[in-house]
């Protein structure tokens, strides 16, 4: 009886401790998903790909020494910023006042002094901000063809229509550069300019820039194949509801734009082609990886990223994962350290100081497979064990630029320009046709390769228009095209 029962009574207990393992199972399965959404919850545009528009709470500004804040304005020691004088060809008037008397007492005598003088120069938009030209091409009636003959007009004249070449640059470039609505320009041209046009008008303009804007735009595409160094990022594109995606690939020189129906390798394969030999910058998306593995590409893998991969670790809420975080970060840090530093040391130190580097981040990263008894056994985090394999697999693919100096350790070049696309996405809320997509990408290739060049895109675009107007040559973007 008494086997029975404690028979009866161990068939109980292992009920129960079947009941409490799968209970202790459940329960871990919700605090991983908890710490995945807090984990989530903490995401942000210092610690993930997030652009900093999705951070709606930022946290305060550090302090700093001694709990005084930074006075608005220049800072002491910063060089004080003016706007150099308008030279003596440019100035139109000049007015010059003088004193009757003197102003503390009017029986003083004053004597002149040339050299002595206080000057304002004054900008003032003028009443009428445009000139009107009539253009009249006399008709003649011919008795032999009993028909009127017209005199032609100037070929800029009849290309150009309303709007000469000043004005449909001005219209590209405030819909390109200040990203205007049509509305919001058509009530500029009303309000400002005094004249009234239609928003079908003002597309009319735009889609003559593009015509003007395509040779350039088709040369630069062409070159990019040719290119030692690109970097390529995209983002997304409205279209009528339909996703679309911009591609940027940013030279050294210049940079163009792109938007294609896919975010996957064969564009890459159809812009850069099967023989490009350069080196690629990019970040760790698969279509990149792709690319490089089918063409035998050198891909660049931007450390920015990583270090916001890292900072991700770092603010986890699992302590194996934050220690984990912050050895990697620590050693990423030290590499940007010497990054700093290449003035001061020399060609030969320099890159033995970025190896150092290197060889302590592939510690830091490889630490689960050369360390797994500082692990529990079978109990490495998804996120380590991704860091992990990825440095196992991929992690030359971060260091390639201490080899050529011409590569960038970062993808920041073009994450820049595809910012002025992202703002533009923003406010136009994308593009509804071909015909506007095709515009934007050459609009967005001028703008940005005109502020990497550093010289005006409304003089380039009017250069560009007054020759597509006239049938002459149009310009290249290239600031040497010889």
């Amino acid at each position: 009886m008494r086997f029975l029962h404690w028979k009866k009574r161990c068939h109980l207990l292992e009920a129960e401790n079947a009941e409490l393992k799968a209970r202790l199972k459940e329960t871990e399965a919700k605090n991983q998903e908890l710490m995945e959404k807090l984990a989530a919850a903490t995401k942000s545009s210092r610690n993930s790909s997030k652009p900093p528009s999705s951070d709606i709470v930022k946290p305060p500004l550090p302090k700093r020494p001694g709990g005084k804040r930074r006075k608005i304005g220049g800072q002491p020691g910063h060089p004080k910023q003016e706007r150099p004088a308008f030279s003596p060809e440019q100035v139109d008037h000049i007015r010059h006042y003088k004193l009757k008397g003197c102003p503390r007492n009017p029986d003083h005598r004053l004597k002149l002094d040339p050299d002595q003088k206080k000057i304002i120069q004054q900008i003032e938009l003028v009443e009428k901000p445009f000139v009107v030209t009539e253009h009249v091409a006399q008709g003649y009636w011919c008795g032999d063809c009993q028909c009127h003959h017209f005199a032609e007009f100037p070929p800029e004249v009849s290309a150009g229509g309303l709007c000469g070449a000043r004005l449909t640059s001005l219209v590209s470039y405030l819909k390109g550069k200040l990203h205007g609505s049509y509305s919001g320009i058509k009530d500029f041209f009303g309000d400002v300019l005094g004249v009234k046009v239609s928003r079908g008008y003002l597309v009319k303009l735009c889609q003559k820039a593009a015509r003007a804007f395509t040779p350039p735009y088709a040369q630069l595409m062409q070159l990019v194949p040719q290119q030692k160094r690109i970097n390529a990022d995209e983002t997304g594109h409205k279209e009528n509801g339909k996703k679309l995606w911009t591609w940027c690939f940013c030279a050294k020189t210049f940079i163009v734009f792109k938007i294609a129906s896919s975010r996957g390798s064969e564009v890459l394969m159809d812009i850069l082609g099967q023989e490009f030999s350069g080196s690629l910058g990019a970040d760790f998306w698969g279509a990149y990886r792709k690319y490089a593995r089918q063409c035998n590409v050198q891909i660049q893998f931007c450390l920015a990223h990583l270090i916001r991969e890292v900072k991700f670790l770092c603010d986890y809420p699992e302590p194996t994962v934050q220690r984990y975080g912050k050895a990697f970060l620590a050693e990423l840090k030290g590499l940007f350290k010497v990054l700093h530093r290449r003035h001061e040391l020399s060609a030969a130190n320099y890159v033995l100081a970025l190896r150092e580097a290197e060889a302590k981040i592939y510690d830091a990263a490889l630490e689960p497979i050369l360390k797994p008894h500082r692990y529990p056994k079978g109990k490495v985090h998804r996120l380590i064990d991704n860091l992990a394999t990825r440095f196992s697999l991929h992690g030359e693919g971060y260091f390639r630029f201490i080899a050529n100096p011409d590569i960038q350790p970062t993808n920041n070049s073009v994450e820049q320009a595809l910012r002025f696309v992202v703002m533009d996405r923003h406010m136009t809320q994308g593009t509804r046709s071909e015909r506007g997509r095709e515009f934007c990408e050459r609009l967005w290739t001028i703008m940005a390769t005109c502020a990497l060049q550093k010289r005006s895109a409304y003089h380039w675009m009017h250069q560009a228009i007054s020759a597509y107007f006239k049938g002459n040559p149009i310009p290249s973007l290239l600031l040497d095209s010889s």
